[in-house]
């Protein structure tokens, strides 16, 4: 693993890579005590030839940085933070698993390191990271979604920290998920806070509607994550010819959707089956001829090194 920690300036100097191990945290550090830490997720994907690459990684390094400003963090450049993880999937390559069994999962984090007694952030953060092997959670095309639209308890508050990744964002959400899985269902879609009846995200992905030629998501204005997979399929379906809406979707216009999808860096694009909403249940168009399938095989094919990157997003590792 990976580990860099800031001066007194507010600037990092250069890291390690490490055994992977227990890390040593000061009882009076501000992410333990104030929950002030923030954490990326990452793929690193086998090629047909055997060699490995990342996807829009830049992507992340500036997603942390955002998030960061946010919770008053000092956080590495972008450059930094593309060379650690080069460096980590480097002397890890031989845990990326062959092409098409799995990918490496690559978790970055950034939290108050350094001692501070008092609602204030810590004079000190540590950037780290490891990394896992992992088999294709979503095997095959995709794994189809049940979904429960929770109405009573929202995921994010306008002028929270919704729109960054923060740790503070999900173990508030583990009850309500719980609950959902108890009931058989694969997740909770979530409502905003204000109205309770438009739909924003799902505790871990994004969420797209279609309809005929249109393909609609909630807008990035603070209380969602502004997701890397997000903003490839939405540039993605532009260059197909898709209209793509960024817009509030309220929950009766969910109900009358021809397909439903959600997409992050753990699930890729995960096809959603059914919506249950109160004591209504909808199913959507799921199969091979879906503009959800689609989408899923453009991207995945980049990131694979199936299809060719026309974009510059993939990053070979050397």
């Amino acid at each position: 693993m990976y580990i860099m920690e800031s001066n007194t300036d507010g600037t990092f100097s250069d890291g390690a890579l490490v055994p992977f191990g227990t890390v040593q945290i000061n009882p009076h550090s501000s992410v333990l005590n104030y929950g002030q830490g923030l954490f990326e997720g990452m793929k690193a994907y086998r090629r047909p030839d055997g060699e490995v690459q990342l996807f829009r990684p830049e992507e992340n390094a500036l997603r942390m940085q955002m998030g960061a400003d946010r919770l008053l963090l000092a956080a590495p450049s972008v450059e930094q933070y593309v060379d650690a993880v080069k460096q980590v999937v480097r002397t890890n390559k031989r845990w990326v698993p062959p092409h098409g069994k799995g990918t490496l999962y690559i978790r970055p984090l950034l939290f108050g390191s350094g001692s501070v007694m008092g609602i204030s952030p810590a004079p000190q953060s540590t950037f780290l990271i490891y990394a896992n092997p992992i088999c294709n959670v979503y095997k095959g095309r995709t794994a189809a979604l049940s979904l429960w639209v929770h109405d009573k308890l929202p995921r994010a508050y306008p002028g929270g920290t919704g729109g960054v990744k923060s740790i503070s964002n999900y173990a508030p959400v583990f009850q309500v998920v719980k609950e959902a899985k108890e009931k058989g269902f694969s997740d909770v879609l979530f409502l905003d806070a204000a109205e309770h009846k438009y739909v924003e995200e799902v505790s871990s992905c994004n969420f797209f509607i279609v309809k005929r030629n249109v393909i609609t998501t909630t807008p990035a204005t603070g209380t969602i994550l502004p997701g890397i997979t997000r903003k490839s399929i939405i540039e993605l379906a532009r260059d197909l010819g898709y209209k793509v809406e960024e817009r509030k979707i309220p929950v009766k216009e969910l109900l009358k959707a021809y397909e439903v999808f959600c997409t992050g860096t753990a699930t890729g694009i995960a096809e959603v089956y059914s919506v249950s909403y109160k004591d209504k249940r909808v199913k959507f168009q799921t199969g091979p001829d879906t503009v959800t399938q689609k989408l899923y095989d453009l991207i995945t094919g980049i990131q694979t090194g199936l299809k060719e990157d026309k974009k510059g997003w993939v990053v070979k590792i050397d």
